[in-house]
């Protein structure tokens, strides 16, 4: 009998692995030519999320490809944000931008769908947006276009926290 608890302890514990969704965005190959030939290293982007609000990204870096996205969604699952969401959309357009990559994110009716490309998808499908259009406005580089993404997500507000910033009484400062 003990034997079957603990397999079902074990069954539970990978329950909640799957709980994540990762989705790799890129793998990067880079060559250092060597006098006996080429020596590869491998570096891949890497988007974890929930698909209830919350979602990370990671990049990280190995000499082989399932070591390199093994740390990568190792990095992502330590670098998970809460993203305010409004349903299945975003409360409001945002625009985001990092190093070189610029993104606009606009909120869409039900039965939109995500239209957006490449990183951008993948960063919004991993947080659970099913209704947002987007906009690439900057470089096409995939690492540029996932942070751009994380830092228009990260701009967003809820209707609540706009109501508290703006009907909050400022400390008395009297002498």
């Amino acid at each position: 009998m003990s034997q079957s608890n603990r397999s079902f302890s074990s069954h539970n514990q990978t329950e909640e692995a799957p709980e994540f969704t990762e989705k790799v965005v890129h793998i990067n190959r880079c060559a250092k030519v060597v006098k006996g030939g080429r020596r590869f290293s491998f570096a891949a982007l890497v988007v974890v999320g929930n698909q209830k609000g919350e979602v990370g990204v990671g990049y990280g870096k190995a000499k082989e490809v399932p070591e390199c996205i093994r740390k990568g969604t190792e990095q992502a699952k330590k670098n998970l944000v809460k993203i305010n969401l409004r349903g299945e959309t975003i409360p409001h357009a945002v625009r985001g931008i990092s190093d070189g990559g610029e993104v606009l994110l606009r909120p869409a009716t039900d039965g939109t769908g995500v239209i957006a490309g490449g990183g951008v998808r993948a960063v919004l499908e991993a947080v659970g947006i099913n209704n947002v259009l987007s906009k690439s406005l900057g470089s096409n580089n995939h690492l540029a276009m996932v942070n751009a993404t994380m830092d228009a997500l990260l701009q967003l507000r809820s209707k609540d926290d706009i109501n508290s910033l703006r009907f909050s009484k400022p400390a008395a400062t009297e002498a």
